[in-house]
């Protein structure tokens, strides 16, 4: 693939170029060992490192071009430089032109909030897969663009743009209709662009509560980060798939209080879902009746009534499962009453309420939940369905937002009987110090028998198991799917459930005959 590099200097929108124009550009790049020979490389600004350093690196690597926005100590005759006011927000229009703008060729879908995010978009994937459609995805998990689901090994839930222009192209290239996208607040947010070119037909918003306020600075900024997916609605061209003119509308949630907010920032009307059964939503749930593996409820759609299930444990999901079907049948056309009935057949997201059952005596679930108000919405259930006690394993990001740390253990100790406090990524911050202030939140818990403070997870993991009894649950909150614990000398290999797995198998429960005798026993094999 090589495209003129004429073509994106108009869309880099460069204040002055230096060097021939004339090239062929092969690939994008930001990290200089990621440039090749034909290469454009974009010099970011960066927090800890500035791209400009890398610029001599990269054209040592063959790259052909550079976008830049500081002067450079010296420029090779040979190579392109675009100098730019932002090289961060230039790099997504000169990615979508690379790329040819896949996403005026796909029907865009995209979902926000500060939970739900990952299991929304998942759950409008596989509805339009299980209706026939052709459809592809991106999230915080996990994507598939189109050939086939794959996990995200970043702890990113938008890429840079770079990567989001290229997993669209790929879904439009293999044939996709439609397109899932998981936007962040950071990727709304005009300070990195990351989705500033991405032409959406439909915005779906969850929720807004705190989070990332180190980034923000305030929840206003933050929730107007996230509003630019709804600015974002019917933004480019109009589009016609299949014979079919794409629709355009918004999704919101009608529990949340910023949902008029949401609404109002877009220009084409907006459908509403509550799972508190608020009859003027567009879509409403009711007679809620939930067990450990799911939820069964009534829909009601402007007076209809169809009886649902989902395989997918934690209340909190049925609100996910209405907006999914929302965006689903508004953007495809199918009619709910086509898409409820595919309900039982969603798989749930890997590390989001994730139950593991190797024949203990006690309940496992995993789950990603790392904000006060993620702890608010899944404790109180489970505290409700759950007749033993709750152990609840958590810690909290380092170099981010503070003021969330007591707050976390404020609402774990009220709905909690055992908090245990870990490392969850605690970055350039002291481990302890920071369990310390998460801990300020529940002063009266004592320590050694109601609270623990162990930084390391794995044997975090451990001492909770040692504590759980017969009928009661162990809630491991805040890793979820990712991959790694990141520490101040960088990122440590860790897999939440496989390390729950292989503490279960040390206390002798393999998920076989012995390990359900020991749960019988309710206790060691």
């Amino acid at each position: 693939m090589s495209v003129p590099l004429n073509e994106l200097i108009a869309a880099a929108g460069a204040a002055s170029v230096r060097g021939p124009s004339g090239l062929g550009i092969e690939s994008l790049a930001y990290d200089s060992r990621e440039a090749r020979p034909g290469s454009l490389f974009f010099a970011l600004p960066g927090i800890h490192a500035d791209g400009h350093r890398f610029v001599p690196a990269a054209v040592a690597a063959g790259a052909r071009a550079v976008v830049h926005s500081a002067e450079l100590a010296s420029y090779d005759p040979e190579v392109a430089y675009l100098r730019v006011a932002d090289p961060r927000f230039a790099m997504s229009p000169v990615a979508a032109a690379f790329y040819g703008k896949p996403s005026r060729e796909l029907a865009v879908i995209g979902v926000t909030g500060t939970e739900g995010k990952s299991t929304t978009v998942y759950l409008i994937y596989q509805l339009l897969k299980l209706a026939g459609f052709r459809a592809g995805f991106f999230s915080t998990v996990m994507s598939d663009s189109g050939n086939g689901e794959e996990p995200n090994p970043e702890h990113q839930t938008t890429p840079e743009a770079t990567a989001v222009q290229r997993m669209l192209a790929s879904m439009r290239d293999s044939g996709c209709r439609f397109a899932v996208v998981e936007a962040s607040s950071h990727g709304l947010s005009p300070r990195t662009n990351r989705l500033g070119d991405v032409d959406f037909d439909v915005g779906v918003v969850m929720n807004v509560t705190r989070e990332h306020l180190e980034f923000h600075g305030t929840w206003e900024q933050y929730r107007d980060d996230k509003a630019n997916l709804f600015r974002a609605i019917g933004r480019g061209p109009a589009k016609a798939l299949g014979g079919r003119e794409v629709p355009r509308f918004g999704v919101v949630n009608a529990d949340d209080p910023s949902a008029e907010y949401f609404r109002s920032a877009s220009a084409f009307p907006a459908l509403s879902f509550s799972a508190a059964g608020k009859r003027q939503a567009e879509l409403a749930a009711s007679d809620l009746a939930v067990d450990a593996s799911g939820e069964s409820f009534t829909v009601i759609h402007r007076g209809t009534s169809f009886r649902a299930r989902i395989e997918l444990p934690g209340a909190f999901n049925v609100g996910n499962a209405l907006a999914a079907l929302l965006a689903a049948s508004g953007a495809s056309g199918v009619a709910l009453g086509e898409l409820i009935p595919l309900l039982p057949r969603l798989k749930p997201v890997r590390g989001r309420m994730t139950a593991l059952d190797r024949g203990q005596s006690f309940e496992v679930i995993v789950d990603y939940a790392h904000t006060p108000s993620s702890f608010q919405t899944i404790l109180p259930p489970l505290r409700s369905r759950v007749k033993g006690r709750i152990i609840c394993l958590f810690g909290s990001g380092g170099e981010r937002d503070v003021e969330k740390r007591p707050r976390q253990g404020r609402i774990a100790a009220d709905w909690c009987d055992v908090v245990i406090l870990s490392d969850e990524d605690p970055r350039g911050e002291e481990p302890m110090a920071l369990l310390e202030e998460i801990a300020a939140g529940c002063p009266e818990l004592p320590r050694g028998e109601r609270l623990f403070l162990i930084p390391d997870r794995r044997e975090a993991i451990r001492k909770a198991f040692s504590l759980a009894r017969p009928g009661d649950l162990v809630a491991l909150l805040g890793k979820g799917h990712e991959n790694s614990i990141i520490y101040s000398k960088g990122a440590v290999p860790y897999d939440e459930i496989g390390a729950a797995e292989a503490a279960l198998s040390e206390l002798g429960f393999d998920g076989g005959a012995e390990g359900r005798d020991a749960a019988a026993r309710g206790g060691k094999a």
